[in-house]
């Protein structure tokens, strides 16, 4: 028999229960503690596969797990909203490959801070003067990660941190607009394999020669670890956080990925990149205030009905 306190403890429970911008936020740092780990784990492999290799491979094992969970069907998009996903895809592609050749070059958590510069555009952009404090602090924060001027970054690195940044920013806009408009992860089922097929035309040349079968393994283990299970957090997150929200919560990358480069890598940080990280974690606190979004309008959140909506 049911106690006559059950509806009162089924309430609490739902008011305890994390809503909006706040389930947006843990949503968003779930995302961001599992790619950071992944892309920690995977540096030891860049001796066996290169950068471009590593990359590639994981982009295709990801698609290849998301059709199969999710198996999106053509008749459930609009072709504007495919068109979407495809470039989606090739802004993907464009952000795990610039981003890997990135680390390859610069430690963990000086790349993370100089990509994280897309992020901070898109906030810097969006509406809200309270949010562009925020980031003012943010942009701080990347500064003293970075040290630019003792002129010690690998400028190659810099220009592929760089590119990453741009499609990251790319990523963020284009991601809220495919969750708007596509239902469960139906969106993200298409984009990732798109990305996995470039990945795999760009990294072939690269060695994928070198593959063997404990190889292959391990980039699934880290394909689900750094790519399904991230991707699918920040899509979800984007529906209910506005982009400028977003994009300055993800100032916490750069701290995050100082201290798995400290943990797996051995990369020790300076003192002033310390302070960084203490003025970005601020700025990303800050950031989950006022971050809610308004509900879509009903033309651009239509209904797409598919036996494989994800939950």
């Amino acid at each position: 028999m049911s106690s006559p306190h059950t509806p009162f403890r089924a309430r609490a429970r739902a008011a305890r229960r994390p809503r909006g911008a706040e389930a947006g936020a843990l949503m968003a740092v779930g995302s961001m503690l599992s790619v950071q780990l992944g892309l920690a784990l995977s540096v030891p492999l860049f001796d066996r596969l290169g950068a471009l290799g590593t990359a590639g491979l994981r982009l295709a094992w990801a698609g290849v797990l998301l059709l199969v969970l999710v198996r999106p069907r053509p008749r459930d998009f609009a072709r504007r909203d495919l068109s979407a996903c495809v470039l989606l895809g090739g802004v993907t592609a464009g952000l795990m490959l610039f981003f890997m050749l990135a680390i390859a070059r610069l430690p963990l958590g000086t790349a993370s801070a100089l990509e994280f510069l897309g992020p901070l555009g898109v906030s810097l952009w969006g509406a809200g003067g309270g949010r562009r404090r925020w980031t003012g602090l943010a942009a701080a924060g990347v500064v003293l990660l970075t040290e630019p001027w003792h002129g010690g970054v690998d400028p190659v690195g810099l220009v592929f941190a760089l590119a990453a940044a741009a499609c990251w920013a790319a990523y963020i806009l284009l991601t809220q607009r495919v969750g708007d408009r596509v239902t469960g992860l139906n969106g993200l089922a298409v984009s990732i394999p798109v990305a996995g097929v470039l990945g795999v035309l760009v990294a072939a040349p690269a060695g994928l020669g070198r593959v063997t079968w404990p190889l292959l393994a391990a980039m699934l283990g880290l394909a689900a670890l750094s790519i399904v299970l991230p991707f699918s957090l920040e899509f979800l997150a984007l529906r209910r956080m506005t982009s400028s929200a977003f994009g300055t919560l993800m100032s916490l990358e750069p701290a995050i990925a100082l201290v798995m480069g400290l943990l797996i890598l051995g990369q020790v940080p300076a003192p002033l990149a310390a302070a960084g990280v203490a003025l970005v974690v601020a700025a990303g606190v800050g950031a989950t205030r006022a971050g809610e979004r308004a509900a879509p309008e009903p033309d651009a959140a239509r209904p797409l009905v598919s036996a494989h909506e994800a939950p």
